[in-house]
């Protein structure tokens, strides 16, 4: 993320930043940056599909120790893509990467890959400690920024493009805020975060007093996430580096030093276009100036007011409204309640599709939710049979399509999927998408179960909250190939009751008498959680099937979203840690004794059997 090379070389060189004690204060913080940061954890196993247990409990400590310090939170999250989709190139390339990645980690080599639901996790982790969030319409910096120059506090993140914004309560990289070493002052300040704050005025000033306006322009010609250097080439190739910049020939930042120190002697931005074009041939001058002019303009304020949005829940936004996305799913999705998925599959028919660490030499784990994916294209595109553009679709009766970017071995790839032909109830002009709500709820659980090929009745023993993940594990069950083996289905379903326990002890309800068997059989559980794993092989083809189902998770629990709901949102914190299921699988394969560990408790015992009964059925 940000401008290319700028978070290295403002690292190696501390001068730029000054010391900041971090209490009292409002904090606009970037939860992009900040749940990647909080799962890429020392002792984190990023083979096993997450641990969103461990991660869910990372983001609450997080949050506990700005409460001590008195620290006011608000967290804003990226959105969609945008209609015009400009950073396409780069998001492939950041595909192939983690591919790479996933690669690395498949044969056991040591690499940093966020699991598929962290993202989900984590607003769900927000929603239940009850941080202020807001979810963009698209990439979230410009708001960010607004918001925190309009409350004058600092911005938390780790996109170096925020060195580049003129922030007036300045900019602290998650690498330099120390939560975890909270310190005490004397009284009434009380205890407070140390954290290290970027200063642009010292930036500057270390470049011959260059114009803090001149930064955008810099950003955008070194190289950030939308714009990349070829077009600058010819200007790079003959510009003459100043005095002090021969020296360091051949560092990885002299191009960087050199192109700030050049800058310096201009006043303003539209001056140094000038002085860089002519370094270009004449006809691509003013394609070029375009260019660099419109790249600049990420870097100026947004109009939207996400103020207005913490203040009265409602968020504003032009771009939305240009690309007709309807109220309701813009509501939604600035609450969180619809994911970034869906508005890249409404606004731009094109969606990526995140790798995991599974066998490369099998189709994608993605593919076994295909059928679900095209279910949503179908609900999200059939609005398009009422306006111009699908009528030559309309005429020949061809369903819409929807362009996916997915692994295909070791390479990401491209494919169109037809999006599904939906129930009758679906196409009643009554109901285009911006009315989906108007659908009976009826008609709108029947179509996700449907979809998961599961009846109600199948479901109705099993706890409300853990309907939706056993029929998508029912689903899983049907779908998947090569065929889910029967350990693997036994360790999915004894984590997921664990997680159930683990609820029931955390989260008594006082309501409910609960017997003393449930906490002997959940510190039995435990004892067996800290035993050392004996065999220590990672098995990929186990690792590939329970991909495979947190694929059908995440496609299932979007469609329940898109659909208002109408089963209930499982907390994905209790429901999957993929470390014990690995474990449980190998267990199970040498050891059946340990199939139900929650013999003591009668009733996480007759849960297990239940769930168990009612997927094989």
């Amino acid at each position: 993320m940000g401008v290319q090379g700028l978070t290295g070389f403002v690292e190696e060189r501390g001068v730029f930043f000054t010391e900041l004690r971090v209490r009292d204060t409002k904090l606009v913080i970037d939860g992009s940056s900040l749940y990647h940061w909080l799962c890429f954890a020392p002792d984190a196993d990023f083979r096993c599909g997450g641990d969103y247990g461990a991660f869910s409990a990372a983001v609450r400590d997080f949050f506990g120790v700005l409460r001590a310090c008195g620290v006011a939170p608000f967290v804003v999250l990226d959105g969609g893509r945008g209609a015009e989709d400009r950073k396409l190139p780069t998001l492939r390339g950041r595909a192939a990467e983690q591919l790479r990645a996933a690669h690395r980690l498949s044969r056991g080599a040591g690499s940093c890959l966020a699991p598929l639901l962290t993202r989900e996790a984590f607003v769900q982790a927000l929603d239940r400690l009850g941080v202020p969030f807001v979810q963009c319409f698209a990439e979230a910096d410009r708001e960010i920024a607004g918001l925190a120059n309009r409350w004058v506090c600092p911005v938390l993140s780790l996109d170096s493009d925020f060195c580049v914004f003129d922030l007036a309560g300045g900019y602290c990289p998650l690498s330099h805020f120390q939560w975890q070493s909270v310190r005490a002052a004397a009284m009434p300040q009380g205890c407070y975060v140390p954290a290290r704050c970027f200063s642009a005025e010292r930036f500057c000033r270390h470049f011959g007093h260059l114009d803090k306006g001149l930064l955008p322009l810099f950003a955008v010609m070194n190289g950030n996430d939308y714009i990349g250097l070829e077009a600058l080439e010819a200007f790079f190739s003959k510009m003459r580096l100043p005095r002090g910049c021969a020296a360091a020939k051949g560092g990885k930042h002299v191009r960087l030093q050199g192109l700030l120190n050049w800058l310096a002697q201009f006043a303003e931005p539209a001056e140094a276009v000038d002085n860089v074009l002519k370094y270009l041939k004449k006809h691509q001058r003013e394609e070029i100036r375009e260019l660099l002019c419109t790249s600049m303009e990420d870097y100026a304020p947004s109009d939207v007011n996400l103020e207005n949005f913490f203040q009265n829940g409602r968020y504003e936004c032009e771009a939305a409204r240009k690309a007709n996305v309807p109220e309701w799913v813009l509501a939604a999705f600035a609450k969180g309640k619809l994911a970034p998925f869906i508005i890249n599959a409404l606004i731009l028919r094109s969606t990526f599709l995140r790798v995991q660490v599974e066998n490369i030499q099998r189709p994608s784990a993605h593919s076994t939710a295909l059928p679900i994916r095209q279910v949503i294209y179908g609900l999200l595109l059939r609005i398009s049979q009422n306006t111009e553009d699908a009528s030559p679709s309309k005429q020949t009766n061809e369903l819409p399509t929807v362009c996916e970017f997915d692994r295909c071995q070791k390479t990401i790839k491209k494919t169109f999927v037809q999006a599904a032909s939906l129930p009758t109830d679906f196409y009643d002009d009554r109901f285009p998408l911006d009315k989906l709500m108007e659908v009976p709820m009826s008609c709108r659980q029947m179509l996700l179960l449907e979809t998961l090929g599961v009846k109600m009745s199948f479901l109705e023993p099993i706890p409300s909250h853990l309907q939706l993940p056993i029929a998508v594990t029912c689903y899983w069950i049907h779908c998947s190939e090569p065929k889910v083996k029967l350990n693997q289905l036994k360790a999915l379903l004894i984590i997921i009751v664990s997680g159930e326990l683990q609820r029931i002890i955390d989260d008594p309800d006082p309501t409910v008498l609960h017997a003393e068997d449930d906490n002997v059989a959940y510190k039995e559980f435990l004892k067996w959680k800290e035993k050392k794993l004996q065999n220590t092989n990672f098995d990929l083809d186990a690792a590939h099937s329970f991909c495979q189902w947190q694929c059908c998770l995440q496609m299932g629990l979007y469609l329940n979203q898109l659909l208002g709901t109408p089963l209930s949102e499982p907390d994905l914190s209790r429901l999957y840690t993929g470390t014990l299921v690995h474990r449980l699988y190998q267990e199970l394969k040498s050891a059946p004794s340990v199939e139900n560990p929650f013999i003591l408790s009668p009733e996480m015992a007759q849960l297990y059997l239940v769930l168990l009964n009612t997927v094989e059925s």
